[in-house]
């Protein structure tokens, strides 16, 4: 490198210090070219900037591209980055390979060169943009006739000349080539040439060519042409001439004012306009038309007053105008009049006020049901165009000239606007099949007027896509009683997938189900025959697939009570919605199996084809007799248990009351002045304890008549004494049968002990007697005691509590027991019925 190359510049330090962290040393090259002339900067193997030289930093401003991604490949290639005073610059970038995974950048400015290449955009957009503008047909074409550029107007022109857009002038009728086609050599005259030349549909028609040479830079000459149509100025000639004519046959008010020479009038034979009757009349010297004759203001309908003054006013100060008024004629009725007031100056300068009237009554009512019609087809059209619109059919309406509507959901079918496709045949969007149905041509000829051809197709939309659609075209008849081709066509892509799902599923649900390990089977709804079964369920029956498809159910299940079972369930499973879960016990192969069935009612679908499917029930069946073997295996084994913990329970509880009477009693022997409440309190401990050691080796209620004996017996050992007992009714010898619910076992316990107590505390000396009667419908124990009640004595009065009478009140139940006392004789009997559900008839043993 040359001795002059600053190595020390700061650029440099920055390089060699990023080289030095991959391990690298600075080349001289490398710095030359880092500090030379040309904008650069370094990137790592990702295309990442990693940093820029002062070249480039000059170049864009205090702008970072550090971290930005700009190349994303070695390859040369151009860049467009915005500095930081928001200009555009086109950099062309060469990368040269480093060491290590990175590359050198250098960058030269093609700025000037992409300013010069907008501004010709610019012009090119700015001449189509003219062109566009211009609503006369215009093009531009070189020497041979090649089409440059041409607006709207002109290729609807062409639409009508050619079924397609032409490229060249040759493409078009000879007469309109050698009309079009025109050279001329000097650009600053203008040349004109006029053609009568008929358009497609059209009459004759006087065209005129105007025709420019441009100058530019291209190598072949260009030639600027419009096209007029110059028919209106031939007619107006032709108007102008037959005016003379009209206006002596027609009848019709006409006159002319010159302030020299006053009124006149074309021809002979039309008088001046009646509204001159007045202001105007009196000056001419005009009588007005006899028909209208005498027409003033008084005549003017009210509505129509501020016309007839503007008129007035108008012929007043020579300004033109037009008037519409309806006078009310005394013989003629209501008529409508239209006057024109027309200022113009002759070739000599003098200046003239023409004025024309016409009876406009007959075209006034032909207008205005005329704008009545318009406004109810327009509606009708408007409604018609929204119903097409809203609806999801394709409706495309095709004539000879290809397509000429189509409404939104077609357009949505096809991907374009109706811009896009008017004027081209439907085969745009068709495949590349020779028999597709939109490429039936013949259609539009030999199709009878109202009947449909169907067909099924696939159609290519604009944006590649291409799906299955079914319609019908119809033959119509057009506004202009041209036949039309009307396609209605409706997209049945998702169905032609579903279809192709829906087989793929069924097959997949077949292999699953002959697979499966469970049973399953397909019946009729209506004979509940087999339709289709798995190898499981012909396993159940004991024979194979073959033999039972279109079996009954007795030769599936046998033809004893549990087919019948099946049969029933399978037809409640039919009135319901729902799936039904039944547990069946068969035999298969001499074994007693337990199946847990599940049954499904299918209701009639469509199927691919379209077609409704018949009713069927779905039979699903799993084998559950091991399983259900180890749940009752499970649950003897729970209930063993529990009532051995329930058994343990009960005795220990027996034995910790047992021990509380016991220490009650020490107490009451220790204790003279509180023995009698202790005691009390000892039998009601002791008959508690007596119904838990009842409970001990049983389960469920406890029998009656033992818990009556054993509250019997601990209240004959407290007091030493014995209660006789007696046992009747009609269930005398089933009395074991009657039990007493756990809940109420220890409030009828605690009932017993007061009332025997009481019994053997207040009954004297004589035996105190029992009498049990066991009856169908209730239990009645009643206690027997000598001794005398209170005067006025009633048990409704007395107060529940803690004990005695008090208590049994309290711990009897309301619903199903009843106590009573009463005095017979020297005798206190207590009468105490229970009956359901304080007690219960239990099943016999």
């Amino acid at each position: 490198m040359s001795p002059q190359l600053p190595l020390a510049s700061p650029d440099l330090d920055a390089l060699r210090a990023l080289l030095k962290a991959r391990g690298q040393e600075l080349p001289e090259l490398l710095a030359g070219l880092w500090d030379g002339p040309w904008p650069s900067f370094v990137l790592d193997a990702k295309g990442q900037v990693l940093l820029t030289n002062a070249r480039l930093q000059a170049l864009m401003g205090e702008i970072s591209l550090k971290g930005q991604r700009l190349l994303p490949s070695g390859k040369a290639q151009e860049l467009r980055l915005i500095d930081d005073q928001g200009r555009d610059h086109l950099l062309q970038a060469w990368v040269h390979p480093l060491e290590g995974g990175l590359g050198l950048a250098l960058l030269q400015d093609h700025s000037t060169e992409l300013a010069a290449r907008e501004r010709a955009d610019r012009m090119q957009s700015e001449i189509d943009q003219w062109l566009d503008l211009c609503p006369l047909p215009a093009l531009m074409h070189d020497d041979q006739g090649l089409l440059l550029r041409f607006n709207a107007a002109f290729a609807a022109l062409c639409r009508r000349l050619s079924p397609q857009l032409p490229i060249s002038l040759h493409e078009l009728p000879p007469e309109w080539r050698e009309l079009l086609h025109v050279k001329t050599s000097d650009a600053s005259q203008e040349f004109h040439r006029n053609a009568l030349l008929a358009p497609p549909g059209d009459r004759r028609r006087w065209m005129r060519v105007r025709a420019r040479r441009l100058s530019g830079p291209w190598t072949r000459p260009r030639t600027l042409v419009m096209l007029e149509d110059r028919s209106a100025e031939q007619d107006l000639e032709l108007a102008q001439q037959q005016l003379q004519t009209l206006m002596d046959t027609a009848g019709v008010g006409l006159a002319t004012f010159q302030a020299e020479a006053g009124w006149s009038r074309p021809g002979t034979g039309a008088p001046p306009p009646p509204l001159l009757a007045g202001e105007v009349e009196a000056a001419s010297g005009l009588k007005p038309a006899p028909a209208l004759q005498g027409v003033n203001r008084e005549m003017v309908e009210p509505d129509s007053r501020a016309e007839y003054e503007k008129l007035q006013q108008a012929l007043k100060q020579a300004t033109p105008t037009v008037a519409r008024y309806a006078v009310r004629h005394p013989e003629h009725g209501l008529r409508w009049l239209m006057t024109r007031v027309e200022i113009g100056q002759l070739a000599s300068g003098q200046k003239t006020t023409s004025v024309l009237t016409v009876d406009i009554t007959d075209h006034q009512q032909a207008q205005a049901r005329n704008e009545s019609l318009q406004q109810s087809l327009h509606l009708q059209t408007e409604r018609e165009r929204a119903v097409l619109d809203s609806v999801l059919v394709g409706i495309v309406t095709v004539g000879r000239e290809g397509i000429e509507w189509m409404n939104r959901s077609a357009r949505r079918m096809f991907g374009g606007d109706l811009a896009e496709f008017a004027g081209q045949p439907i085969s745009s969007v068709a495949t590349e099949a020779p028999d597709h149905p939109f490429r039936q041509t013949q259609y539009l000829d030999e199709l009878p007027e109202g009947l449909a051809e169907t067909f099924e197709c696939r159609v290519v939309a604009r944006d590649g896509r291409e799906f299955w659609v079914v319609g019908n075209a119809v033959a119509t008849v057009g506004p202009d009683s041209s036949r039309q081709l009307t396609y209605a066509l409706l997209d049945i892509e998702r169905r032609r997938q579903a279809e192709a799902q829906s087989q793929q599923a069924q097959a997949s649900l077949h292999r699953i189900i002959e697979a499966a390990p469970i049973a399953i089977s397909l019946h009729d709804a209506r004979t509940l025959q087999v339709r289709q079964i798995n190898q499981a369920a012909a396993a159940l029956a004991g024979r194979p697939e073959e033999e039972l498809m279109g079996a009954s159910l007795e030769a599936l299940f046998g033809s004893g009570d549990e087919a019948a079972t099946i049969r029933s369930d399978m037809e409640f499973a039919l009135q319901s919605s729902e799936v039904l879960q039944r547990e069946y016990r068969l035999t298969v192969r001499g074994q007693a199996r337990i199946w847990d069935a599940r049954l499904l009612h299918l209701a009639g679908v469509n199927d691919a084809s379209g077609e409704l499917e018949p009713e069927q029930l779905l039979l699903v069946a799993t084998d559950v007799t091991q399983q259900r073997a180890q749940e009752a295996a499970r649950l003897e084994a729970a209930i063993a248990q529990r009532e051995l913990l329930v058994r343990e329970v009960h005795h220990r509880i027996k034995n910790n009351l047992q021990g509380v009477a016991g220490l009650l009693q020490q107490i009451a022997a220790r204790r003279p002045e509180v023995r009698t409440v202790i005691n009390e309190a000892v039998g009601q401990v002791q008959a508690i304890a007596q119904v838990y050691g009842l409970q001990v080796g049983m389960s469920g209620p406890l029998r009656l008549r033992k818990v009556v004996e054993a509250v019997m017996g601990s209240v004959q050992r407290m007091f030493g004494r014995e209660i006789l007992v007696t046992v009747d009714g009609a269930m005398a010898e089933q009395s074991h049968r009657w039990g007493l619910p756990e809940a109420e076992a220890i409030p009828i316990a605690l009932t017993l002990n007061e009332l025997f107590t009481n019994a053997l505390k207040h009954g004297g000396q004589e035996p105190v007697r029992c009498e049990l009667r066991f009856d169908p419908e209730q239990v009645v124990l009643r206690i027997v005691n000598e001794g005398t009640l209170p005067a006025g004595f009633d048990l409704a009065q007395v107060r529940g509590g803690v004990t005695g009478l008090g208590l049994v009140r309290a711990l009897l139940p309301r619903r199903s027991a009843l106590l009573g006392l009463t005095q017979e004789g020297p005798l206190v009997v207590c009468e105490l019925s229970l009956w359901p559900p304080g007690v219960q008839l239990l099943e016999a043993l």
